[in-house]
């Protein structure tokens, strides 16, 4: 394939990705929206008004980008393992990877819907958000470039579930027992400072709590972990998972066995 033909038929893989959650956009864009204000209401108004300042700002205020940040975290993962397992399960994907589509385009038309629709969620969570408390981004470069490296990352995290998934029942594992307990304990609603110093040294061992502070800094400029720090360790991990994802792929491990 030339180079023309290899962004077309990206374009149409990436395309069909978005279509499809789209399609079903009552399940893949609406559930965070809601889960958002009950946080908001229960957390925020709640307790929030107890708790009192952290970090400098209100607690609905410092909340808000943990919550953001758990809506892409989520919904980048759930929309390729999804997307990526369905395609397997029904054996498309086999035709898919003997086509003259190169792996690795493959490979990036998936993670670009995943990317796609846990911004386009994070979005909507931050306008939901703008209901309830001020938000002024102080980095926006920053900010972007987190939100779009995470998005990446979960959305490789995602396709590797789905590679290794044997029934629909395992692409529930991972979030269930690994991710949701990570991003609760990653500072989406409390900075680490108020922690022992032994649970801060546990929780510096979580990835998420990196991912949430360096998003944090760039939307409210506070951070309990250095934020340089962070963006490399993210930057790492999609190497990482890009190259093991690959490697998979163009074995065909867990797809054509």
């Amino acid at each position: 394939m030339n180079l023309i033909e290899q962004l077309r038929s990206l374009k149409t893989l990436t395309s069909r990705e978005i279509i499809r959650f789209f399609r079903i956009w009552q399940q893949a864009l609406i559930p965070s929206v809601i889960t958002t204000i009950l946080y908001f209401v229960i957390f925020g108004s709640f307790i929030g008004s107890r708790i009192g300042l952290m970090g400098g700002f209100e607690y609905m205020q410092f909340m808000a980008p943990g919550l953001i940040m758990l809506a892409v975290i989520t919904n980048s993962y759930s929309n390729v393992v999804s997307s990526f397992y369905g395609n397997k399960f029904s054996r498309s994907l086999e035709e898919l990877l003997v086509s003259p589509m190169p792996t690795y385009l493959i490979l990036i038309g998936f993670v670009a819907g995943g990317v796609a629709r846990g911004i386009l969620v994070g979005i909507l969570v931050l306008i939901t958000s703008l209901f309830f408390t001020e938000i002024v981004v102080q980095n926006i470069f920053l900010t972007l470039l987190v939100i779009i490296l995470t998005a990446i990352l979960f959305s490789l995290g995602g396709l590797l579930n789905a590679i290794f998934a044997d029934s629909f029942d395992d692409i529930n594992i991972v979030p269930t027992f690994i991710l949701t307990p990570l991003i609760y304990l990653g500072g989406v609603f409390y900075s680490i400072t108020l922690l022992s110093e032994t649970w801060q040294l546990i929780s510096q061992l979580n990835p998420v709590l990196y991912m949430v502070n360096a998003f944090r800094y760039g939307m409210l400029g506070v951070s309990d972990v250095n934020v340089t720090f962070s963006i490399v360790m993210i930057s790492f991990f999609i190497i990482v998972f890009y190259t093991i994802s690959l490697y998979i792929l163009k074995k065909g491990i867990g797809i054509r066995d």
